[in-house]
C-alpha cells in the first residue's frame, strides 16, 4: 500500500479504537485495563486511565473522558478522611507505612481489590490531574466539575511526592522514579495553573513542583538524558511521557532531544519500545503504548517523519480482531521468562484500552485522526 492508503487505514483503526474504548467504559466512568486480561479484568487505574481520556478528549469524546474524570473526583471524595490523615502523619514527622497509602487500581464500581498487588504509586495522582485540566482548556469546560479531587490530590501529592514508590511497571518500590516525578509535576503545575486551589495551596504546588524538577536535574539525569529513577544511569521507555504529551521536559531542549535520542537508540528495535532493557515480563517485549509516546515526543521535538514511523508501527501490532495488544514478542529482551507469566496469567493483555488511546492520541496529533464534533 502506499503512504496514504496507509495512514488511511491508521486513520480508520484510530477512529475504531475511540469506538471500543466507549463501548467498554463502566457505567460509573471507570476505563477498564483490559476487560479480559485475568490480572487486570475488573479494574481501572488513575494513570493509565488519565491517558485514556486524554487520548479520548484530543479525540473529541469529550462525555467519555469527563465521566472518567467524575470517577476520580468521585474516588477521592470518598477517601477524603484517609488523605487527611496521610497530611496530618507528614505534617506531624510520623508518616504512615506504604500499605495506608491511596490505592492505584479500583475496581469499576469503585472499591479498593480483595487481592494483593503492588499498590502505592503516586504517578497517578498527578496525571489524572494534568488530564482533567488540559481537558477542561481543550473543551471550554469548567474545571470546577472537578474542584474537589484536584484539590484532593494536591494535598496527597504535597504529602508524598518525595517518598520511593513502585514505578509505572510497579516495580522497584525502592526508588524514586523520574517518570513518577514528571506525572507529580504536570499534575501539580496544571492544578495551580487552573486556579483550582486556594492560593497558599497553589503556592505550595508551585513550590513543590520546582523542587522535583531540580531533583530531577541534580540526580535524575545520565549522560545528557533522563534516568530510569534518581542516581540510576538506566533509560526507560516510560521517560518518553515526561516530553510528551505531559510536556515537562521540552523537547527541543539538550535534555528532551538527548532522552528521545536515548529511548530510540536504547530501548527501540524496528520501530517498537521496550520498557527497560532488563525487563522480562511475557519475555520483555515491545509495547504500542510506549512506541506511541515515543511517536509524540518525536514530533514534539519537530520530526515528524519519525512520529509516523512509530505510528504505522504501533498500528502494525493489531490483530486480526482488530484489537491492539499490552505488549508484542517478535524480539524479546528475555524469551525464556515468556511462558511462567503464560502459565501465571495466560495470554497478553489483548485488548489494552492503553494501547489503544494512545494510538488514537498520536493519531489525533499528526492529524491523522481528524477529530469530528464533539461526541456525546
Amino acid at each position: 500500500m502506499n503512504t496514504t492508503t496507509d495512514l488511511d487505514a491508521v486513520a480508520a483503526l484510530a477512529a475504531r479504537s475511540v469506538t471500543l474504548i466507549e463501548s467498554l467504559q463502566h457505567s460509573s466512568g471507570a476505563y477498564p485495563a483490559s476487560p479480559t486480561f485475568s490480572a487486570y479484568q475488573g479494574y481501572s487505574w488513575f494513570r493509565d486511565g488519565a491517558f485514556i481520556a486524554d487520548g479520548m478528549s484530543a479525540a473529541s469524546a469529550v462525555d467519555s473522558a469527563s465521566r472518567f474524570f467524575d470517577w476520580c473526583d468521585r474516588m477521592l471524595a470518598e477517601r477524603r478522611e484517609q488523605i487527611a490523615e496521610i497530611v496530618a502523619a507528614e505534617a506531624a514527622g510520623t508518616p504512615l507505612p506504604d500499605d495506608a497509602m491511596l490505592a492505584t487500581r479500583f475496581t469499576l464500581d469503585g472499591v479498593e481489590g480483595s487481592d494483593d498487588w503492588w499498590d502505592f504509586q503516586t504517578d497517578g495522582y498527578g496525571t489524572w490531574v494534568w488530564a482533567a485540566v488540559t481537558h477542561a482548556r481543550r473543551h471550554g469546560l469548567s474545571i470546577a466539575r472537578w474542584q474537589q479531587g484536584i484539590r484532593l490530590s494536591v494535598d496527597y501529592l504535597l504529602a508524598t511526592w518525595r517518598r520511593p514508590c513502585y514505578d509505572w511497571w510497579e516495580e522497584h518500590r525502592t526508588e524514586v522514579h523520574v517518570s513518577t516525578l514528571g506525572c507529580v509535576i504536570a499534575g501539580l503545575e496544571a492544578a495551580a495553573d487552573a486556579d483550582a486551589l486556594e492560593p497558599a495551596v497553589a503556592d505550595a504546588a508551585r513550590a513543590a513542583a520546582l523542587e522535583a524538577r531540580a531533583l530531577i536535574t541534580e540526580r535524575g539525569v545520565h549522560d545528557g538524558h533522563l534516568a530510569k529513577w534518581l542516581g540510576s544511569t538506566e533509560v526507560d521507555g516510560s521517560l518518553a511521557a515526561v516530553i510528551a504529551p505531559l510536556g515537562v521536559i521540552e523537547a527541543t531542549s539538550p535534555l528532551g532531544r538527548a532522552t528521545i535520542a536515548a529511548v530510540e537508540s536504547t530501548l527501540s528495535v524496528d520501530g517498537g519500545v521496550h520498557r527497560y532493557l532488563l525487563d522480562t515480563f511475557y519475555g520483555g517485549g515491545q509495547w504500542p503504548l510506549l512506541t506511541c509516546f515515543l511517536g509524540l515526543a518525536h514530533h514534539a521535538s519537530g520530526d515528524r517523519a519519525s512520529a509516523v514511523r512509530l505510528l504505522h508501527w504501533a498500528a502494525g501490532t493489531v490483530t486480526s480482531e482488530g484489537l491492539l495488544p499490552e505488549q508484542v514478542d517478535d524480539h524479546l529482551l528475555a524469551p525464556e521468562r515468556r511462558q511462567e507469566w503464560l502459565d501465571r496469567w495466560g495470554p497478553v493483555a489483548t485488548p489494552l484500552l492503553w494501547s489503544h488511546a494512545m494510538l488514537v492520541r498520536l493519531a489525533v496529533e499528526l492529524e491523522v485522526l481528524q477529530p469530528a464534533g464533539a461526541r456525546a
